[in-house]
């Protein structure tokens, strides 16, 4: 069984041109079937075309609210999707979830609230300016609990951290939050997958580097900001990125991260 991640990076390319490219960028990380794959930075006006493009169940979480109606923020966004970026179509994230396996619960957590950014402004002794970037745009979690066809469930959750360069203690936290949620939606002994662009580093995060502990018991995680973990389940390949090739299109690379995918039994 292969479970992937992608930022998707609103459908633009590298180097980047005016045509956005989600639905190619929907149905090459489908090739091959993986059972789960997890989206960031979506627009959200595409969560309603995810299941024609993949031709997998689809569920969506709206992070950053769109600032005009969905269809119309896309379309004023393909004007100039380089400069306007999320700014009016705001941004999703999305688990596809192939056809044979059942999905009986989707949650959501927002990761930033302001009770949140408030105490760990305090705690982190956060300056002005990171408080500001903080807020400035909502992160969420969310999650299904998926029963496969052998009968077995397991909870799949998608993040995708706030990108601050300058303080990674700001998606730490966020990962922190998302991976005690997973853990908490979780029965006992269900197996737990957890991924997304989590936007650390086993070098900046701390608690990427504890989820890898007996304590939390989850996959190593592998270089760069992508990541799928997971707990519970037997490890065939490791968390692995696509080279360059796998993406490239009419000499151009799909997105500005690369899929991550890891096979489990």
């Amino acid at each position: 069984m292969v479970i992937r991640s992608w930022n998707l990076f609103h459908g633009r390319t590298l180097p980047q041109r005016r045509e956005r490219e989600f639905e190619r960028m929907v149905r090459l990380v489908c090739q091959g079937g993986p059972a789960f794959v997890m989206l960031q930075e979506l627009a959200a006006a595409t969560l309603s075309r995810l299941e024609t493009w993949s031709g997998y169940a689809a569920f969506g979480a709206v992070a950053s609210r769109p600032r005009l109606p969905r269809e119309l923020g896309m379309r004023v966004t393909d004007l100039a999707p380089n400069t306007i970026r999320s700014a009016v179509e705001g941004q999703a994230n999305a688990i596809l979830v192939e056809r044979g396996v059942r999905v009986v619960e989707h949650r959501t957590l927002v990761l930033n609230p302001r009770s949140t950014r408030k105490r760990l402004a305090e705690e982190l002794s956060l300056g002005a300016h990171a408080r500001c970037s903080w807020a400035r745009e909502r992160r969420v979690c969310h999650a299904v609990r998926a029963a496969l066809p052998d009968g077995r469930t397991l909870i799949v959750a998608n993040l995708h951290a706030t990108s601050y360069r300058t303080d990674k203690r700001l998606a730490d936290a966020e990962l922190l939050r998302a991976a005690t949620f997973a853990d908490a939606l979780a029965r006992p002994g269900e197996p737990v997958v957890l991924g997304g662009d989590f936007n650390v580093t086993v070098v900046t995060s701390p608690t990427l580097r504890s989820l890898g502990t007996p304590e939390w018991g989850f996959s190593p995680a592998g270089q760069g900001l992508d990541h799928v973990l997971v707990r519970g389940l037997e490890v065939r390949s490791p968390e692995a990125r696509w080279p360059d090739e796998r993406r490239l299109h009419e000499g151009v690379l799909l997105s500005d991260h690369a899929p991550v995918e890891i096979e489990v039994a």
